[in-house]
């Protein structure tokens, strides 16, 4: 692999800052949002209000947790427009989530909100080692999730070429890859596995592709799948961190020459990391739930949101601001089995060791009786697809998974081919147990 290590005169000088002027910034602008909030959203001043909170009463950081905290029941609560703080014909752009789980959240950005945007994520594309001029093949899903039109806006701002391919199509993304020869290609990891499984169906080889990095995000990943993509193309895997509520992708990056943790740029998103059950903040380096505050934003500021996202805060290294451990998995992902808290990216991670499995899995929980069972389903590699051979893996992973995460499973290993492949973000959970 190459070495992508952006040159120290071409960072801005924030990210390069000392300590103390970083937190100067974040001071002042934080002064700001809380105003701006409590001024022109309806929702902020009641729940300030109710919270004995107001703006004037941050004289330093560690005053935030004064205030109350954002959830996404707030969000969809004043669906559509109510948690804008600008009038409707400032806002010049529209995001919203699915709604597939309950009613969407709908986001906004002014004109001065999607430079920000756009600034932020080119900053996260040349951390990982694109440079103006690169070709970028986008796979992120566009419309009104923020990834695909989130990335492509900071490319523009960069000064890349983009191919916006989206998603789907997998025969004609990897076609696309052969023909264009991009560099870097920003995707969802459960998707960059389908496109490898389509260059093994083609019979070509991924790692004699043009791309020499690969930025993926939207879900939890593990370094073992890192290492994965990272041999199976011959190519640097980073990992970028965002969400619709706190503005999209972009919000942190890791940094190809340390792949350490994502820096968060501290100067548009102040973190905290929280108790989940308390929700006290917790030290720096101490575990818990992730949340964050805009700095920046003018049409839809968000105060301490929780995003669910299990982390902790580090140190910078390649940069100066703090940087965010790899998302472990969401306090809303967690499964209780028995008493045990079992995340998805726990699976992932015990798969990834047993040789004749692919990376492809699903989590299929039911309760046939009084006890929730755990089924786990994945699938062969074509030259270890024999009955023989897929029991000896399948043993082999309920035996991993017992010894690393305390609980009895079944596993139950498909031909290759046998696990529903994703196109965005992956459905690693499938739950039949009755409803209460």
């Amino acid at each position: 692999m190459q070495d992508l290590t952006p040159a120290r005169a071409d960072l801005d000088p924030i990210e390069i800052a000392s300590r103390d002027e970083i937190e100067a910034l974040q001071l002042d602008r934080l002064k700001w949002s809380l105003r701006h909030a409590y001024d022109n959203v309806a929702h902020y001043r009641a729940s300030f209000d109710a919270a004995g909170a107001h703006p004037d009463d941050l004289r330093s950081l560690g005053d935030l947790a004064r205030f109350p905290f954002t959830a996404k029941a707030d969000l969809r609560a004043n669906y559509p427009f109510g948690m804008f703080a600008v009038p409707r014909d400032r806002v010049a752009r529209i995001h919203a989530s699915s709604g597939t789980t309950g009613q969407p959240t709908v986001v906004g950005y002014t004109k001065a909100d999607l430079d920000v945007w756009g600034s932020v994520v080119a900053r996260s594309l040349r951390a990982a080692g694109l440079r103006p001029g690169d070709l970028l093949h986008n796979a992120y899903g566009y419309g009104l999730f923020t990834g695909g039109l989130g990335i492509h806006l900071g490319a523009d701002h960069l000064g890349l070429t983009t191919v916006p391919i989206s998603g789907g199509m997998t025969q004609r993304q990897v076609r696309l890859i052969h023909d264009f020869a991009p560099k870097g290609i920003t995707v969802t990891p459960s998707y960059a596995l389908s496109i490898l499984d389509e260059y093994a169906e083609q019979g070509l080889d991924p790692r004699e592709s043009s791309l020499q990095v690969g930025i993926f995000g939207a879900e939890p990943w593990t370094n073992a799948m890192r290492a994965e993509i990272e041999r199976a193309f011959d190519m640097h895997a980073v990992d970028i961190y965002g969400l619709s509520e706190v503005m999209g992708p972009g919000v942190a990056n890791e940094c190809v020459e340390t792949k350490d943790g994502l820096h968060i740029w501290e100067d548009h998103f102040y973190p905290e990391v929280i108790d989940p059950v308390s929700g006290m903040p917790v030290a720096d380096g101490e575990p818990g739930e992730l949340v964050f505050t805009s700095l920046t934003k003018e049409a839809f500021p968000i105060i301490r949101y929780r995003t669910r996202d299990l982390t902790r805060l580090l140190p910078g290294t390649a940069r100066t601001m703090r940087r965010m451990e790899k998302i472990t998995g969401r306090s809303d992902d967690m499964i209780i089995l028995r008493g045990v808290n079992v995340f998805p990216t726990q699976i992932e991670e015990q798969l990834m060791t047993v040789a004749g499995l692919a990376p492809h899995f699903q989590i299929q929980l039911s309760r046939p009786d009084r006890m929730d069972e755990m089924a786990v389903l994945t699938e062969a590699i074509p030259a270890a697809a024999s009955a023989e051979a897929r029991r000896a893996a399948a043993a082999d992973l309920a035996g991993k998974i017992k010894a690393s995460v305390g609980i009895s499973v079944r596993v139950a290993v498909a031909d290759p081919g046998g696990v529903a492949r994703s196109q965005g973000k992956a459905v690693r959970i499938l739950d039949t147990r009755p409803k209460a």
